[in-house]
């Protein structure tokens, strides 16, 4: 070989940045449209503004942001275009990792998703934050994903996993008491057909659970001119 290869880069910060501003996205504490000033996350965060910069170039590959050269990064704001997209993909890929962990989950997996809708109604009884119930809510099709044990198919949620995140968080900004009379009902009834041998019907039910989203989600947004 006629060249030595490069060292890997050492990109901890990077990620921790990524993760840091993710969550803090997440939270509402950068609501969409806001701006994502290198300088000052960098002193916030206290790392490089490379660490930074790294960091914004994942998010910006989740879907979480957007940049440029002669702009400046910025939480996205979801559109139409983006719930139609984002969801017709997620209903694909739902409706197989949902019959796939139907054949493959363990009992300790099972378990794990009555747990989460447990959490869930927990939430809600105590007055349903609305952050942290779409936090379980993909933590639930984390396990399934996780249950089907398709690594490709992971991958393949993984790579939407962020922006499916925005969007729940925007469906309950625009309308909580259609997500907050569903969530459990409609999770709980996954987890039961996770059991059962009808796959018929749980492909049917993983699809229309994210059409309830879209819909909802849809009718909540603003009319582009």
């Amino acid at each position: 070989m006629s060249s030595a290869l490069p060292k890997a880069a050492r990109r901890g910060l990077a990620d921790e940045a990524a993760d840091l501003v993710r969550a803090a996205i997440f939270s509402g504490h950068f609501p969409p449209g806001a701006p994502l000033r290198e300088v000052e996350l960098a002193e916030r965060l206290g790392v490089s503004r490379g660490s930074v910069r790294e960091g914004l170039a994942r998010l910006e590959h989740e879907g979480l942001v957007r940049g440029g050269w002669h702009r400046g990064t910025t939480v996205i704001r979801v559109t139409a275009e983006d719930a139609q997209e984002v969801y017709a993909l997620r209903a694909a890929l739902d409706r197989l990792a949902a019959t796939t962990a139907r054949r493959a989950a363990t009992a300790e997996q099972l378990s794990a998703l009555d747990r989460l809708v447990a959490e869930m109604a927990a939430e809600i009884a105590e007055g349903g934050d609305a952050p942290r119930l779409v936090a379980l809510d993909i933590a639930f099709h984390d396990q399934i994903y996780a249950a089907a044990g398709n690594g490709r198919l992971t991958s393949a949620w993984e790579a939407i996993r962020s922006q499916v995140h925005l969007l729940q968080l925007r469906r309950v900004d625009v309308a909580y008491d259609h997500y907050r009379a569903r969530v459990v009902d409609e999770h709980r009834e996954l987890a039961a057909l996770l059991r059962s041998g009808d796959i018929r019907t749980l492909a049917r039910r993983a699809e229309e659970h994210v059409e309830s989203a879209r819909r909802s989600l849809l009718a909540g947004l603003p009319t582009a001119p």
